[in-house]
């Protein structure tokens, strides 16, 4: 049988840790290992007790959420999703930009909390497409476009080298918050295709999933302010 996934909570409030920590733990495949009050306790535990993903608040005492994320994503010691009760963009990037897997709400219902868990301990982002639109109009300050529709760059970012023009096509619209399935649509072609090609991108440029596969994007140049009919829906 696999093996649990290891979980640490994070979070200044103990009522808190307590409802997430009752509803993790009921789950056979999830195991809570540890609980920390703030943001330098959470690195410090993170270390000791190497869990798979820790659930971090994001306003704590002593250190925040987002630079204890920073620390852990940057010693790669686990996979972080941002907890926070505010709908803030201005949360996401930063947890983003800090190298977190995901973003959930704290009024999230038991079950979107439980498959949380799971996706991004199995690698996945935990990013909607909506939610990465989001993101991205706030870190261009407007509507964006892809690669293909702007203007040529004589200062190639030297990461995108390796990368086919297709790869470079998909890369550039996940960049956007294309889905699969929209990315599939929008190319002529299957999801295994797209999958295919997002494996090779992430192999490449060492990628550990989606939403760094969104930030790159846009430092790499991908995602620049375009015209708002270019900026897709949502």
């Amino acid at each position: 049988m696999r093996a649990p996934v290891r979980v640490l909570l994070v979070d200044d409030q103990l009522l808190v840790r307590s409802g997430f920590s009752l509803i993790l733990s009921v789950e056979d495949d999830i195991e809570v290992i540890g609980q920390a009050s703030d943001g330098e306790e959470a690195v410090r535990l993170t270390r000791e007790l190497r869990p798979d993903v820790v659930l971090m608040d994001v306003q704590m005492p002593v250190m925040d959420g987002i630079e204890a994320t920073r620390r852990i994503v940057a010693d790669d010691l686990a996979r972080v999703v941002i907890l926070t009760t505010f709908d803030r963009d201005d949360y996401v990037f930063a947890g983003l930009a800090a190298g977190a897997s995901g973003f959930l709400l704290k009024n999230a219902d038991a079950d979107h909390l439980i498959e949380a868990v799971r996706a991004v301990s199995g690698g996945h982002a935990l990013l909607a497409p909506e939610v990465t639109r989001r993101v991205i109009e706030q870190m261009t300050n407007g509507p964006v476009v892809d690669a293909q529709a702007a203007p040529r760059r004589d200062d190639r970012d030297p990461r995108l080298d390796d990368l086919t023009p297709r790869e470079l096509e998909v890369l550039g619209l996940v960049g956007r918050g294309l889905s699969n399935a929209e990315i599939a649509a929008r190319l002529f072609v299957g999801e295994a295709t797209v999958k295919t090609h997002l494996s090779n991108v992430f192999a490449k440029l060492h990628l550990r999933d989606r939403v760094q596969a969104v930030v790159l994007a846009y430092e790499a140049g991908l995602i620049l302010r375009g015209d708002p009919e270019d900026q897709p829906n949502g």
